[in-house]
């Protein structure tokens, strides 16, 4: 519970002279000039899950509430420690000293345990600008304990929920168990190998292995493996730390043109070494320091392949899944880095498990000499390219895009078609590519705006994209909210350089079955990828990291309980999904 600001004498008089003087000065003149604190500060309060209660007070204009006035009790139920979000410090003359404040709105996440029905008795406080301090006021609530929504758009039904993904982190972190929380995190982490976040760093750890040459050992494929792993695992728990305990705009600053730029001529600067341009290793002077003389130059590869692994996670850093969001949430929350830390290592490990695999493979995959070697090692060089596009292509057009990828794929396939030392099989991949450049060629020239359907202009079946009404404040917000009422409302976070954002675009929402459940939605979108102020306000109230995110209210504009999608779905799941939301 919180804990009451202590007042002095004089402070204490000034009040309780205030709250005479409401009570005794003519209503007519109070009704004038303030507003009466149930209009003020309006309350309420729902059950956003079995074991979450979210208050809310809409705070009219003029007014502010004190974050250290608040106090939560319950009748037939057990509370644990409220959420509360950070208020601005102002200096208060009332108490002499700094205070958090809250204006617009404040939402209070409060945990609780109740069998049956309870009655929540929420105490707060509140002023307006114009000098007048309410006294103390006590709000109540009766509750029940509900099902509601399913989070991350897991099946819904009106029976009790089941364990969900979402519910079993949430549960797993508020345990404070190590051991519960890191084999969890281990499999979800497992999972998200297989995303288009994740994917690259296969051909990035496979082309460095590559890059060792015919010698190469199942042993020292394997520890290069684990070096670059744990450089990934190191920074991306430290990334993800500092987002949580930082709270906001991290995501998005690792999305800045300049480091994109800065990864992406990286990227090409490590596939000329593929090319045999040169050979990279760390300069002597840095190897002296890391290691013994006579250890030098292996030392010195590993610390490099280490520092690769460490770049690496800033490609899987701004993929927000809900692993993610819910250690970040639980770090915001609870500023228990050790908890939140070993959740996010546990869950880099687990994304780092094909790695550790293309390590131990790497000893009878890779061919161990002759021209293979060669053609391989160039093979590598261009997925190295073919990163360094990927890398950029939010700060592309689509046209340039095509044209990076015509060039990429053409100019390789021409390379393999007209060696001397290919035999058919390389022909035929040179054909291959040289195929899908001209069809990317194609798509530049014909003016189409998707790379993975270049053609679909040119055949004049191009999907249909759905329109979003485009929010930028969380005053257009409340504004859409209140003239959308009677329907229900999907609310949208997106940012160019997010990439399950496009992925939803490009497969979920052009799917005809979930188009047909949009339509009968309100359909809202914010565009993060500036990250100015507003942006990081929408996103802080929401309690969200970053894009991807979906929220849902219901006709009376209020957010579902459970009523969120955080990273990709696919069209099948997320059509399951609206169609039950749509229920409601």
């Amino acid at each position: 519970m919180s804990e009451r600001v202590p007042l002095s004498f004089a402070a204490l008089l000034r009040v309780l002279l205030i709250a005479m003087t409401m009570l005794t000065a003519g209503a007519a003149h109070a009704d004038d000039e303030y507003l009466p604190p149930e209009q003020a500060f309006k309350f309420s309060a729902r059950m956003a899950d079995r074991q979450t209660v979210e208050v809310q007070f809409a705070i009219a204009p003029g007014y502010y509430m004190y974050r250290e006035r608040f106090e939560f009790k319950a009748e037939n139920a057990s509370l644990q420690t409220p959420q509360l979000p950070e208020g601005k410090v102002k200096f208060d003359e009332t108490f002499q000293k700094n205070v958090e404040t809250y204006r617009e709105v404040v939402r209070v996440i409060v945990p609780v345990e109740a069998s049956g029905a309870f009655t929540l008795k929420v105490t707060s406080q509140g002023c307006a600008d114009k000098g007048l301090c309410y006294a103390p006021m006590e709000s109540v609530a009766e509750l029940t304990p509900t099902a509601g929504l399913q989070p991350t758009g897991a099946t819904l039904s009106n029976a009790p929920a089941p364990a969900t993904e979402m519910g079993r982190i949430e549960a797993a972190l508020k345990s404070g168990k190590l051991l519960a929380i890191v084999p969890l995190f281990l499999v979800l982490g497992l999972g998200l190998a297989f995303t288009p976040c994740v994917l690259p760093m296969v051909p990035i750890l496979s082309s460095i292995i590559v890059g060792e040459g015919a010698q190469t050992t199942r042993k020292r494929a394997f520890l290069l493996s684990v070096v670059y792993s744990l450089g990934m695992a190191l920074i991306y728990t430290a990334l993800g730390v500092a987002a949580g305990l930082i709270g906001e705009g991290l995501a998005a600053a690792l999305q800045k043109p300049a480091i994109l730029i800065a990864f992406a001529l990286l990227m090409a600067a490590f596939s000329l070494a593929m090319f045999d341009v040169y050979q990279m290793q760390m300069p002597a002077f840095i190897q002296a320091r890391l290691v013994q003389a006579s250890e030098r130059q292996a030392a010195g590869k590993l610390a490099g392949v280490f520092v690769m692994g460490a770049l690496s996670a800033l490609i899987v850093g701004p993929c927000v899944a809900a692993p993610l969001a819910g250690a970040l949430i639980y770090i915001s929350q609870t500023r228990d880095v050790l908890v939140g830390g070993s959740a996010l290592f546990a869950m880099a490990v687990g994304m780092s498990i094909p790695l550790l695999l293309v390590g131990v493979s790497a000893g009878t995959l890779l061919p161990r000499a002759g021209a293979w070697m060669v053609e391989v090692k160039r093979f590598f060089g261009v997925l190295m390219l073919a990163m360094a596009l990927w890398m950029v292509s939010s700060l592309l057009p689509a046209q340039m895009q095509m044209l990076g990828w015509a060039l990429l794929a053409g100019g390789y396939g021409a390379y393999l078609l007209w060696s001397r030392r290919a035999g058919w099989a390389a022909k035929a991949c040179g054909l291959l590519f040289g195929v899908l450049g001209a069809v990317q060629l194609t798509g530049a020239a014909t003016g189409a705006s998707d790379p993975l359907a270049p053609l679909a202009k040119l055949r004049g079946n191009e999907a249909v994209h759905v329109e979003f009404r485009r929010v930028k404040s969380l005053a257009e917000l409340d504004a859409a909210l209140k003239q959308a009422q009677g329907k229900t409302v999907m609310f949208d976070f997106y940012a160019d350089w997010c990439v399950s954002c496009k992925e939803m675009e490009k497969f979920t929402f052009t799917d005809p079955r979930v188009q047909e459940q949009l339509e009968k939605m309100v359909l809202l979108q914010a565009d993060v990828t500036a990250n100015n102020d507003d942006d990081k306000a929408l996103l802080k109230r929401f309690r969200l990291f970053g894009p991807p995110g979906i929220i849902f209210f219901d006709r009376e504009g209020r957010e579902i309980p459970g009523g969120r999608v955080i990273g990709f779905q696919n069209a099948e799941r997320f059509h399951t999904f609206l169609e039950q939301v749509n229920r409601i």
